[in-house]
């Protein structure tokens, strides 16, 4: 990846979890007057449906076969990160569910390395092992982590987070737009929850035709968390499009800690543990060390020209 394309990724992905952080905020709102099953559920349909009307517009069509078995692992894999992700919720601190969650960067680079065979670069995993201390850090409570049999589940998703975006990397190198893809992908993840959710009757009865009865903020808070549910997935489209592998931009994803801690202290005038602060700074220096010194150091070679390559001189 060239260093003008590394500077590009970087700032997608950093458009990326700043809207996944406002996409947070929101969803904290919409759980206080919305049942989780309708939640998760429009978390899926709502942008899709904006997606396909954008289509519409301009020029829809079904998923070209050589796409199709791809969006449909990312749909499985999306959706049941989010099924896990709820059970953790309800069965697990919210610092237990958030750091589990949190593992899915490690096991992006994990399954590239087993499944592609591509290596990872010693200040890659660092920055990831040190990031991931950060987020504990940041929890804030070292006596709220305990170890139980629902921890298991709650690392199913972090597994499966890396799952989807280790196919979106794949996807975004096919044929697929940006918007079709995502379009596509989250219908399907909303189908596979929608009879599961059921079932299960997971955070209440489902009732989406109860939509205009809720009131105009939750309705409104619902349209802008589409946006951003969307911004979030194009800009990542766009930043694993310029990424040589999804491990290179792994730890950024983190970076959604630090943004959602930022507009928590400036909206909620929440305080921090001198911990909390400690981890936020781990977090930062650790992308740092993966992001920004890479780029410098190869910036700075191809400043530094060897005397040897200089052309010669023009002989008169």
């Amino acid at each position: 990846m060239s260093n003008k394309n590394s500077y590009k990724a970087i700032l997608f992905m950093l458009v990326s979890t700043l809207s996944l952080s406002m996409t947070g905020l929101m969803t904290k709102y919409l759980s206080a007057n919305v049942e989780i099953g309708n939640l998760v559920l429009l978390r899926f349909f709502l942008p899709s449906l904006l997606l396909i009307l954008v289509l519409a517009l301009t020029k829809i069509r079904l998923p070209p076969k050589d796409m199709r078995k791809l969006l449909l692992i990312r749909a499985l894999n999306v959706g049941a990160s989010q099924l896990c992700f709820i059970y953790a919720l309800e069965n697990l601190s919210l610092v237990e569910s958030v750091v589990l969650f949190g593992t899915g960067p490690i096991f992006m680079t994990l399954l590239e390395r087993v499944m592609f065979k591509i290596s990872i670069k010693t200040s890659t995993l660092i920055s990831i092992l040190l990031t991931f201390s950060g987020v504990i850090l940041l929890a804030g409570q070292s006596s709220g982590f305990s170890f139980k049999p629902e921890i298991f589940i709650g690392l199913l998703a972090g597994l499966f987070n890396a799952g989807s975006q280790l196919s979106l990397h794949k996807a975004s190198k096919g044929s697929m737009s940006s918007t079709e893809n995502n379009a596509w992908t989250f219908l399907y993840a909303g189908l596979f929850l929608l009879p599961i959710i059921t079932l299960l009757n997971i955070g209440g009865q489902v009732e989406l035709v109860l939509l205009p009865h809720w009131g105009w903020l939750p309705i409104a808070t619902f349209l802008i968390m589409a946006m951003t549910v969307i911004t979030t997935q194009a800009m990542r489209y766009k930043a694993y499009q310029l990424a040589d592998n999804s491990s290179q931009l792994a730890p950024l994803i983190y970076t959604n800690l630090v943004f959602s801690a930022i507009l928590q202290f400036t909206l909620f005038e929440t305080q921090f543990t001198r911990y909390q602060i400690l981890g936020l700074v781990v977090i930062v220096i650790a992308n740092i060390i993966c992001t920004i010194l890479p780029m410098l150091k190869q910036k700075k070679r191809v400043l530094v020209i060897p005397a040897n390559s200089r052309p010669n001189a023009a002989i008169s």
